[in-house]
């Protein structure tokens, strides 16, 4: 089975210093891609204007890494992307309501331009997001639980019916959907922790 994230963010960086191997960048836009758009849509942009954001930040990190100006020991990876990632929402932001045409009037005529601290926060309830979903989607296809284990847990865990329905629908004891939740939990929270550690090395 492939994990989801194989690589840490050095191997990442190694990667995409070498313009022959083309799975670096892929590998870096799996990872930063859905935290990139999530990022932009929470910030106020759509659908549309979000997957702009995210394919501006990433192509315009990339050139910025080949021509050196990301240098690892004065600052995070994370850091450095978010930096692109705020010009290139916010910019967004002012072209989408221009093409509105937004009628301000004088009360509401305030900068709500989001401070560095909500960025932050933004950015990381998006990262956690999507290590939670890639976890999710690597429990799901695990060849160490079976069908119905997964089955109960979701129903539980991610679909919010109580036990005693979650063991109607899967066929299981209301002890053994019990025991489903707790395995299952524990997996997940073992696939997350590595996803995490992945995200982590970044020194």
């Amino acid at each position: 089975m492939q994990n989801a994230l194989p690589v840490t963010t050095s191997i990442l960086l190694d990667l995409l210093r070498d313009e022959s191997r083309p799975e670096g960048w892929q590998d870096f836009t799996a990872r930063y891609w859905p935290v990139l758009c999530g990022f932009a849509l929470k910030l106020g942009l759509s659908e549309a204007d979000a997957a702009d954001a995210a394919q501006q930040t990433l192509a315009d990190f990339l050139r910025e890494f080949r021509e050196g100006r990301y240098v690892r020991e004065r600052g995070r990876l994370s850091s450095f992307i978010l930096g692109i990632a705020r010009n290139r929402v916010l910019r967004l932001r002012t072209e989408a309501r221009r093409r509105s045409r937004r009628i301000i009037d004088q009360a509401a005529n305030i900068d709500d331009t989001p401070d560095d601290q909500t960025l932050s926060i933004v950015w990381e309830s998006e990262r956690r997001r999507v290590i939670l979903e890639q976890a999710l989607e690597e429990l799901r296809t695990s060849d160490r639980l079976d069908s119905k284990t997964l089955s109960a847990f979701e129903l539980v865990a991610v679909r919010g019916v109580t036990v005693e329905e979650a063991a109607a629908q899967s066929g299981l004891s209301v002890d053994a959907v019990y025991l489903a939740r707790h395995r299952c939990t524990k997996r997940l929270r073992e696939i997350a922790e590595r996803l995490t550690a992945a995200w982590d090395e970044d020194a």
